[in-house]
């Protein structure tokens, strides 16, 4: 048994869907998240930015003294999964739990993969899906708007300009079949109405948020590492790079939930960074 924090860390807003979905798996666990608000979007950067960002995210966390870490960024676990092998902790990237749960999904073999620039030209969940579905046909769009929404409250199936936004994103990999869709950005999944409405309802949705969650639960689960069955219900505690106002009235509305004594600022821009070293550990 251990009752040290998870840690979740992501660009801005998207990674609280991660953090939802274990609140339901994991309800004793306390839950450390830090959005990176200040630098958001990281889908447009240099890999070698994003690799720095991530560092920094990560180092931060580890000063939490968490006992596990989910980059709940799909540019950071399809840029740079790599600095998992830089911790001595379970690491847990969105990409290969996603890519296996579409795998599984899929009926006609036709996947989509929706992401941010970086991760779309990454090619990661390309790799991940043919490891385990090998004549899968794997067709990709790149959707840099949809965090700018998301991160802006534009998300609601009403909302005119979402709608436009996924049409002209999603037209072509509704045109080519695809069955099963992965929303490769954990920022996706609070624009899943929007996307469900343009692709149809045949068409499978991949949270890749819910799907690193249900892949902590079950390795925590496994490895004897879940609080105490008697520990009272977790505690998330929110910290953010930019201004706190914005966040929590954003992230009150993903959650359902009134977070707004439980917020914090942090000047990661001034962090350290943690180092590259040689072991071997990952996802």
């Amino acid at each position: 048994m251990d009752n040290r924090p998870i840690g979740v860390f992501d660009s801005g807003l998207g990674g609280l869907t991660v953090v939802k979905e274990l609140e339901v798996l994991l309800p004793g666990e306390d839950i450390v998240y830090f959005g990176d608000t200040g630098r958001v979007p990281y889908g447009t950067r240099s890999f070698e930015t994003i690799e720095r960002y991530a560092r920094q995210d990560m180092s931060f966390l580890l000063e939490m003294d968490v006992k596990l870490i989910i980059a709940a960024c799909g540019t950071v676990s399809s840029v740079a999964p790599h600095v998992g092998n830089d911790i001595d902790l379970p690491f847990i990237g969105v990409v290969e739990p996603a890519a296996k749960a579409a795998a599984k999904a899929t009926r006609n073999g036709r996947v989509g993969v929706i992401g941010t620039t970086a991760t779309i030209q990454s090619g990661a969940f390309d790799r991940a899906i043919h490891q385990f579905t090998p004549e899968a046909s794997v067709l990709s769009q790149d959707c840099p708007m949809f965090v700018h929404l998301v991160e802006n409250g534009w998300c609601t199936a009403e909302d005119p300009i979402a709608l436009l936004a996924a049409q002209r994103y999603l037209s072509g990999l509704k045109e080519q079949g695809v069955d099963t869709l992965i929303l490769g950005c954990t920022h996706f999944p609070i624009l899943r109405q929007v996307i469900a409405q343009v692709m149809g309802p045949h068409v499978t949705l991949i949270n890749t948020g819910a799907e690193a969650a249900r892949r902590a639960a079950s390795l925590l689960k496994e490895s004897g590492q879940c609080a105490p069955s008697d520990h009272k219900k977790g505690r998330c505690r929110f910290f953010v790079s930019d201004a706190v106002g914005g966040f929590n009235r954003t992230a009150s509305m993903f959650l359902g939930r009134d977070i707004r004594e439980q917020v914090s600022r942090v000047d990661i821009i001034n962090h350290p960074i943690l180092p590259s070293c040689s072991s071997s550990k990952g996802e």
